[in-house]
């Protein structure tokens, strides 16, 4: 039997993200999902081997703007209750956030990343993010930690960058499913966020993209391999 990698997306095609990349060279069903389209969110049947909700320019504290995010937080209830292997990317991961009841939001004074910036694993986090790496990242929100959530990765402007739910609930603020390909997209996108405060100007994204990117992409498809394919330890 074939299984199913369900993915939650929150922007338009092409699907050619690292995620994407890894399931069709793992056997896995890529099936793509966007309820902001109208799309409705797929049924748990055990076919599913895990499910991953992708970031987006929505905010995860406005449901009233965003109709469709309380229907996506209501189905990743029952993903966490279905026992299903989850990642949730920036968007995502504060909707697992608000899920457990913590709140997400901007930062005082405006604080942008966008380009990439380095975290690092805390005690608790080596066997997710075994040295500091540079990831990138493309936001100015945060989420705070409710209780039973494990802080595994933190930065210098924005100190929860990744956490741990159970044994297979994860959540990340930073982007390692983004392909320099992708990277170069969102640097041409109308909404970018140069000259806001903290984030990279494109000189220096360029040079730490050549520099980082690899890198970031073995973490991520090894990270994917343990969640997706066998036991994350």
């Amino acid at each position: 039997m074939t299984r199913k990698l369900i993915l939650v997306r929150h922007h338009d095609k092409p699907d050619d993200d690292r995620v994407q990349i890894f399931a069709e060279a793992n056997g896995l069903t890529p099936v793509s999902c966007r309820p902001y389209l109208g799309d409705a969110l797929p049924d748990l049947t055990p076919d599913v081997a895990g499910v991953v909700v992708f970031g987006g320019r929505q905010s995860a504290a406005d449901e009233q703007s965003y109709p469709y995010l309380s229907d996506e937080m209501a189905w990743i209830t029952r993903c966490m209750a279905a026992d299903v292997p989850m990642l949730g990317i920036c968007l995502g991961a504060q909707m697992i956030i608000k899920v457990l009841g913590g709140q997400v939001g901007p930062l005082n004074g405006n604080l942008h990343e966008f380009g990439y910036y380095p975290v690092s694993p805390t005690p608790e986090g080596r066997n997710f993010l075994p040295e500091t790496l540079h990831v990138t990242e493309a936001h100015y929100h945060t989420f705070t930690l409710p209780e039973g959530v494990t802080l595994l990765a933190t930065g210098d402007n924005y100190v929860n960058q990744a956490f741990r739910f159970g044994d297979k609930v994860y959540g990340v603020q930073f982007h390692p499913e983004c392909t320099a390909d992708i990277f170069r997209r969102w640097q041409q996108s109308e909404t970018t966020a140069y000259g806001q405060p903290g984030a990279q100007c494109r000189e220096e994204q360029d040079r730490l993209l050549a520099e980082h990117d690899a890198a970031q992409g073995l973490w991520f498809n090894h990270f994917l391999e343990r969640l997706f394919l066998k036991e994350v330890g």
